[in-house]
């Protein structure tokens, strides 16, 4: 017998959150994504003359190496695709290292990749470079929403519908909340660094230039370059459902993550880089991680599942 009752069906969550960006969200988008580039055409002749030295290098390349791999392997292999499992150190490290790049809050940043291997390359993906179609202008078009126009829109992608385990997390929520503290540590502390090891004002600046402002810059390019040149430009050795590509040259300053027809191929893959040859430095970490016991449960590729995805 069907028992009647005025109780609604449950509607589906919509794919983005209610509220959307405000105009203080893109402001700060656009500083964050236009003050890095300005910086990179001066970097050239102001390192020519006086503004580069070991100190700069050195602050710049720890930040760029923290926050890089924090991303690659935090945000992206451990808290969107459960690539491993991690101790709870471990856990609120990498979702620390990962704020540090000031690409989103983890939380964001999870909801938003997720949403892209949902329709990836297909109407709904937040940043296909085939949004505009084939033909040179469409994909010059769209090479450029997928690198930076797509941070711009509006929405926001729906958290609970894309991310409702890390919404249930209490130490996701405070690092989601701790983000704006986070990002500005991101961007004072090098400078902060360079003033006291140097113990002058001028190595306060010149911190602050390359340990801040060309890091996050460069680090920020090379992360969007996965979302636009890797689903356009490269190498194809791997079944998927989309145009996801290898680019090799991206490789060292990705961590690994440009082997990204794998990953496309097999998203809850620890290694991206799994062919012979492919340098895969994320997954090199990960592995250590497993040695110190931080990590376990790895989702480590297998002869077998490699071959019964390669590209006759």
């Amino acid at each position: 017998m069907t028992v009647l009752t005025d109780r609604p069906s449950p509607q589906p969550k919509p794919d983005f959150e209610p509220e959307g960006k405000s105009k203080a969200d893109l402001v700060v988008f656009a500083l964050v994504v236009g003050l890095p580039i300005l910086a990179v055409i001066v970097a050239v002749p102001f390192a020519w003359g006086w503004g580069l030295g070991w100190t700069d290098v050195a602050i710049a390349g720890v930040f760029y190496v923290v926050s890089g791999l924090g991303v690659t392997v935090g945000f992206h292999r451990y808290f969107t695709h459960g690539s491993f499992k991690a101790n709870r150190p471990l856990k609120i490290a990498l979702g620390i290292a990962g704020s540090l790049s000031l690409e989103m809050s983890v939380l964001d940043w999870v909801a938003a990749h997720r949403k892209h291997h949902k329709f990836s390359d297909k109407e709904g993906d937040p940043h296909s470079p085939w949004r505009f179609g084939p033909g040179f202008k469409s994909m010059c078009k769209g090479l450029l929403y997928a690198h930076v126009g797509w941070l711009f829109e509006v929405e926001r992608v729906n958290r609970a519908k894309y991310a409702p385990d890390l919404l249930k997390d209490p130490d996701i929520m405070k690092l989601h909340r701790w983000f704006p503290t986070l990002a500005i540590t991101s961007l004072l502390l090098p400078p902060a660094l360079g003033g006291l090891i140097t113990w002058s004002w001028q190595g306060a600046l010149t911190a602050f230039f390359w340990g801040t402002l060309i890091r996050i810059g460069l680090l920020h390019h090379v992360t969007w370059s996965i979302n636009s040149i890797c689903h356009v430009f490269g190498e194809e050795v791997f079944e998927s459902r989309d145009k996801s590509r290898n680019v090799w040259w991206l490789a060292i300053p990705s961590f690994g993550e440009s082997w990204h027809n794998l990953h496309h191929s097999d998203p809850t893959c620890a290694r991206h880089g799994a062919l012979k040859g492919q340098i895969d430095l994320s997954a090199g970490l990960i592995r250590w991680f497993e040695k110190a016991g931080w990590a376990h449960d790895v989702r480590w590729p297998t002869p077998e599942r490699l071959a019964a995805k390669r590209i006759a």
